[in-house]
């Protein structure tokens, strides 16, 4: 579904708000503008989140059914993108509940030859970086996580955080420093 609504189309000047009113009234052409927009970004944080490329796109597209069907319920009180990264992150939380522990990593596949990492040195030390970041963003709570992955890695306000995630912004601002403390003293070796 995603790969049929985000084909490339061009991007109107339409506000989301007005696009969301016209989806909710059955438009399914201002809903793929919508799906279009905020598509990567949901999928940047589902991956950030789930750690599965193929389980964030099936939370993404979850999220984006679930957003189709709940249009008319929408009541504009936040912007149409935070309403996204809250459905996507409930998505997400449930899909984790419900899913076996995650592979280690050291069971990926090695890199192919010609990346910048190939060199043994260099790619040595990045999956040893890449696996104490990893698991240190797993031993977070899942509090901790959501909210740091929605302030580092998608750039949302404190604010958004606390919309998104149920909260007030002073919980929202607890779980970062709490997240990031945790992840600067498991990565302080690697510093």
């Amino acid at each position: 579904m995603i790969e049929r609504l985000a084909s490339p189309r061009p991007v109107c000047d339409v506000p989301d708000r007005l696009l969301a009113v016209r989806a909710a009234e059955g438009d399914e052409d201002s809903f793929a503008v919508l799906v279009q927009r905020h598509s990567r970004s949901l999928l940047a944080l589902a991956r950030s989140l789930l750690g599965n490329a193929q389980d964030a796109e099936d939370a993404v597209q979850d999220a984006f059914v679930s957003a189709w069907r709940r249009l008319p319920e929408y009541r504009h009180s936040a912007e149409f993108r935070t309403w996204m990264y809250r459905i996507t992150v409930n998505r997400c939380l449930t899909m984790r509940r419900r899913r076996p522990p995650p592979l280690p990593l050291d069971a990926v596949a090695e890199p192919a030859a010609g990346d910048a990492w190939s060199q043994p040195a260099g790619c040595a030390e990045q999956e040893a970086v890449t696996a104490a970041l990893s698991r240190a963003l797993a031993e977070l709570d899942a509090g901790q996580r959501v909210c740091w992955v929605l302030r580092e890695l998608q750039g949302l306000s404190y604010k958004e955080i606390a919309h998104v995630t149920h909260t007030g912004e002073q919980t929202v601002r607890g779980r970062l420093f709490r997240a990031r403390r945790s992840l600067q003293e498991a990565m302080g070796p690697w510093r």
